[in-house]
């Protein structure tokens, strides 16, 4: 057993305890329990952050977001807690605006529940987890420490009747989709060429966007020195039509492209978009590896390769 899981075995051991002192459960031998003490119903993933003491600010929020009898209902759920201290750390007036914007809330809310119980005996070897909002949440475990989507994780395996419970140390707020593509190393020759093409603001912008993202792979198998002359400050209108022709105006998801045959781009030119039992769904000669990866301002989904205008060819 790795340190840091012995780390939070113990942490988590210390919190679960701490939660069942300050609520008053009796720590009674199973056999001597009465017919009443065995019908209780254990606690659920609210009322454990409810008697942990330390989230006023993240109940006080799950309620304003009317996802209190979600997170009481069978789940299972995993929740990533942050405590008061995370929410406190927050720009002055964040947390009042937040409560004022209920679906706005809600979509930072989402971003702390994952689907299903997943422990941290069950996040070795596994790169990410995605929220019920739809963004992944990168996990990383070293000796030292434990993150999830950056924020550290301060005690594992709080347990609930209905899911689990890990406590981080600052709020996941989700990403616009510069910021998520910046945030997977898959997509860092993209970025590279979104910032050349200064195209960073327009694409932070309000949106919502769909963009067909190309993998590093993509831009690898172009021509050799295609990147590099795209890269440069003289090709930059060129660059930004390529890249504008990767982007569909409207939050796109997976469902909606399969029943198009085509779609207008920001560059204006139409995307060919089939789809095929064996074959998939191809944006014009590019295969669809991955869809629905949800940020705040648009939709992802990943091609095989970079799609290269008809007027730019």
């Amino acid at each position: 057993m790795s340190a840091a899981k012995k780390t939070l075995g113990v942490m988590a051991l210390a919190v679960v305890t701490a939660v069942m002192l300050g609520a008053g459960v009796a720590q009674a031998d199973c056999g001597a329990c009465d017919a009443g003490h065995a019908a209780k119903k254990s606690p659920t993933i609210p009322e454990v952050a409810k008697a942990a003491g330390q989230f006023e600010t993240l109940l006080a929020a799950v309620e304003a977001a009317g996802l209190s009898k979600t997170l009481s209902g069978e789940g299972p759920f995993t929740v990533l807690a942050p405590n008061d201290a995370a929410f406190a750390a927050l720009p002055e007036g964040t947390v009042e605006k937040l409560l004022a914007n209920p679906d706005k809330l809600k979509a930072v809310l989402t971003h702390h529940v994952v689907a299903g119980r997943v422990d941290s005996s069950s996040v070795h070897g596994v790169d990410s987890v995605t929220s019920l909002y739809g963004q992944p949440l990168a996990v990383k475990v070293s000796d030292e420490k434990a993150t999830v989507g950056g924020a550290t994780v301060l005690a594992a395996d709080v347990e609930a009747s209905n899911g689990v419970i890990h406590v981080i140390d600052s709020v996941l707020i989700p990403k616009d989709v510069v910021g998520l593509a910046a945030s997977t190393d898959a997509f860092s020759t993209l970025v590279a060429a979104v910032k050349a093409a200064e195209l960073v603001e327009v694409l932070q912008g309000e949106g919502p966007f769909t963009v067909f993202a190309p993998t590093n792979e993509a831009f690898a198998a172009l021509p050799a020195g295609t990147v590099e002359n795209l890269l440069k400050e003289e090709n930059r209108a060129q660059l930004q039509a390529i890249l504008t022709y990767h982007v569909v105006p409207g939050a796109v998801k997976a469902a909606d492209v399969v029943e198009l045959k085509k779609a207008a781009t920001v560059q204006g030119e139409n995307l060919a978009i089939s789809t095929c039992e064996k074959e998939g769904v191809h944006i014009n000669t590019a295969k669809v590896l991955k869809t629905d990866i949800i940020a705040s301002n648009g939709v992802i989904h990943v091609i095989d390769s970079v799609l290269l205008p008809p007027s730019t060819s």
